[in-house]
């Protein structure tokens, strides 16, 4: 079968190690189902893998991508969950410490074909397209954790979301926005302000710039760069809820004195579980509400999006279409 995979790392030029090529069809062992792949999309995670991020030589040659939509043996419609977990494990299994996702494991999405547990399929309804249902398992799954299930906000609420343009970050606006949250955005590009205020966001503000009001949380995704920033946003008692730092994590000042005076709560957030994959699903469906896409690409030009994503000109999600 067709599929895109990592062959080498590079730090310097992660690109080198990607191929596209053919790689054997897989094999679903007890307990899991083949998918036909109909739409994969492209993740940060992907690029950090090219680099040897998440991913052991060991592991080499490694097919790229964790989410996808398609079809399963019997031909449903379905969205896969990317995160696998023990077999024996019970519950949130974003809490289980052998867990991983697809592409670091086992072979990812970025194929013709992928396998995974049974378990780990969700029905794909009619109102969402391929295309856009294989931008949930990542990037849209890992904001609905975020601001519902680790944030706790309901509708009313005022949430600051730092960093418009990246994939959960623009999921975090469109997400709140369809649930009557009030959405403040930062960034520290223009046009993405602007793109930001066309896909939800109530207000927009230069990165750093003081806002007019006290907000309940932060979704916060870069880390150093805005840190202080959200600590300062927050009401006494607001949450600031963390998924990411990708402009460092090392902090020259984590504002602790801000922290304990105010009652700041500090919330970690990892992807997210298959219900609430189904929940997501579910709301979309409910509400009308469609996953933003930057560009959808032949699965055979996958080079074209990885180069993309390596040069930050994204804003929404890159998709793999076959």
């Amino acid at each position: 079968m067709f599929a895109v995979y990592a062959e080498s790392f590079s730090s310097e030029s992660p690109l080198d190690g990607l191929v596209l090529g053919e790689r054997p069809d897989p094999v679903a062992p007890d307990g899991w189902t083949t998918v036909t792949v109909k739409a994969a999309s492209l993740n940060h995670h992907d690029v950090w893998s090219l680099r040897g991020v998440g991913l052991k030589e060991e592991a080499l040659p490694m097919i790229l991508g964790c989410d996808a939509a398609g079809l399963d043996e019997d031909g449903n419609e379905v969205v896969v969950h990317a995160v696998i977990s023990d077999p024996s494990w019970r519950g949130d299994e974003t809490f289980d410490p052998q867990r991983s996702l697809l592409s670091e494991r086992h072979q990812g999405t970025l194929a013709d074909k992928v396998i995974v547990p049974r378990r780990n399929v969700v029905p794909k309804p009619a109102s969402l397209s391929f295309a856009e249902a294989a931008c949930l398992p990542t990037a849209w799954l890992t904001a609905y954790r975020m601001l519902f299930t680790r944030g706790g906000l309901t509708a009313g609420d005022t949430v600051l979301v730092q960093g418009a343009g990246g994939g959960v970050a623009t999921a975090c606006i469109i997400l709140a926005r369809a649930a009557g949250l009030r959405v403040l955005a930062t960034s520290r590009d223009e046009a993405k302000r602007t793109r930001a205020l066309e896909i939800g966001a109530h207000d927009v503000f230069e990165s750093g710039a003081r806002l007019p009001v006290k907000v309940d949380a932060v979704m916060e995704t870069v880390g150093r760069a805005t840190w202080s920033h959200s600590i300062r946003a927050l009401r006494p008692g607001g949450t600031i809820v963390v998924s990411g730092t990708t402009s460092g994590p090392k902090l020259d000042d984590a504002e602790l004195t801000r922290i304990f005076f105010l009652q700041l709560s500090v919330v970690g957030s990892t992807m997210g579980t298959r219900d609430e994959l189904a929940k997501l699903v579910a709301m979309l469906d409910a509400t009308g509400t469609k996953p933003l896409i930057d560009r959808e690409v032949a699965l055979t030009d996958a080079r074209e999006g990885f180069a993309a994503m390596a040069g930050g000109d994204v804003f929404g999600k890159i998709v793999f279409t076959r």
